[in-house]
């Protein structure tokens, strides 16, 4: 890229929908991954570089891949502890050596399975379609490398955003400095604040607030100090879209709220010029998520006049998908508890799904390159082969030796009771592995 050459590109904010479905396996979560990209392919600019922005959390629920019982759980609680059960004995294995709570000794034993395959679905979907991708975020530890090998470093857990090159490289990568309540009893820590980068690109110098870091002056003052210009917003809005704002004493709409976010930043920053903000939506167990996905530039350059629902019309919106329909305040609020989990409404889990995108201009820049540091140098080791170790991965197949075992008694010539007894032992342990 040229010194003098200004940088015009398309940016691409998704708008998916949760379905448990998607993390019933490997095969269902890159169907569901592939299908977000092919949605926006159709805006795809072949003439010019493409930033494509996908949602927070969106490899958190692979916690339950796998497990039969999690699947078919009522509540998000019940699923986590359904996996829990599953994968009792790797969880039990890291959360006394690693000394940390059970939950985030669960969260540890799956995550070498869960990043690579997280990791290298979006590598793969990054060279496919030729684009910068933002993955997202999802729960991972920092890694190491030690002598060729790929090791979880500190026990403690990170909701981390990685950007990949077209050429499926990784770029950077922003770990949540704010996390909310929700977040830590799956042990996730606060990040350093000192670890948010930018990272120059042909799309942006691209810095990250995941969701709430998005509203909080530290983190924006230390992407402008960096020299972010387009500034990404992943979220996962785990609150009615249409209700009050979140884990605050005000009565301000949601909306309402939501405008304090990206669109202020970019109307008020002298540094961050565009922000892209993509928002999941769907009930995911007993869990409602909702929201509209925005593209914002300065209010002068988006002269246009909208804004979200509940709030009045205002320029700054370069792109802003739709909500589920349009009212009055009281006729929406009636509608956002009817697509709510449990409602029992016919419009329950109704929500707009999607894909929007703007052209974006921006100067050469002047901010200079990021060099990866280690544990981000261990992220593309992942992507490009290496396993992650894992010490309590045999211990995956303890419910089935041990049920095994205690089936085999049948053949024994123990008493006829005690052989029913131990079979129907054996066979609750074999269940235990599903």
């Amino acid at each position: 890229m040229s010194a003098a050459q200004a940088r015009e590109f398309r940016v691409h904010a998704l708008q998916p929908q949760w379905e448990i479905a998607v993390y019933r396996s490997a095969e269902t979560f890159q169907k569901w991954m592939r299908s977000q990209l092919m949605l926006a392919q159709t805006n795809f600019d072949p003439e010019r570089p493409n930033l494509v922005v996908l949602t927070e959390l969106n490899g958190l629920p692979l916690a339950i891949r796998g497990s039969v019982l999690a699947q078919k759980a009522p509540s998000l609680q019940l699923a986590l502890a359904a996996s829990l059960i599953k994968h009792l004995p790797e969880s039990a294995y890291f959360a006394l050596s690693k000394k940390v709570n059970i939950v985030q000794g669960l969260m540890l034993a799956l995550a070498p399975e869960n990043m690579q395959l997280y990791l290298r679905t979006c590598a793969e979907l990054a060279r496919e379609h030729q684009v910068y991708l933002l993955c997202g975020s999802s729960v991972h530890p920092r890694l190491t490398e030690q002598n060729g090998t790929i090791r979880m470093g500190a026990p403690e857990l990170y909701n981390q955003a990685v950007l990949l090159s077209p050429e499926g490289k990784v770029l950077g990568t922003w770990d949540k400095v704010h996390l909310t309540a929700d977040e830590y009893p799956l042990g996730m820590v606060d990040a350093p604040l000192k670890d948010l980068v930018t990272v120059p690109t042909p799309v942006g110098d691209i810095g990250v607030a995941t969701s709430l870091d998005a509203f909080r002056p530290d983190v924006i003052e230390q992407l402008e100090r960096t020299g972010t210009t387009v500034f990404l917003q992943p979220d996962a809005n785990a609150t009615e879209w249409t209700g009050t704002e979140h884990g605050t004493s005000t009565t301000r709409p949601q909306p309402e709220a939501w405008l304090d976010s990206s669109w202020a930043v970019v109307q008020n920053s002298r540094t961050i010029q565009y922000a892209v903000n993509p928002m999941v939506v769907g009930n995911l167990f007993d869990v409602s998520f909702d929201g509209q996905s925005a593209i914002i530039g300065k209010a002068d350059q988006a002269a246009n006049q909208q804004s979200y629902i509940m709030t009045e019309p205002r320029a700054g919106f370069l792109a802003l998908m739709p909500w589920v329909k349009e009212g009055t305040p009281e006729e929406l609020r009636t509608l956002g508890e009817k697509l709510k989990a449990g409602s029992k409404d016919p419009q329950e889990n109704q929500y707009r799904s999607g894909a929007i995108f703007a052209d974006l201009t921006l100067p050469a820049s002047t901010v200079p390159p990021h060099p990866l540091r280690p544990y981000e140098q261990a992220l593309q080791a992942v992507i490009d082969g290496k396993d992650i170790h894992n010490p309590a991965r045999a211990l995956g197949f303890f419910w089935w030796i041990v049920g095994g075992l205690l089936l085999m008694s049948l053949f024994s010539r123990a008493k006829k009771g005690t052989k029913v007894v131990l079979g129907l032992l054996g066979l609750l342990l074999v269940g235990l592995g599903f």
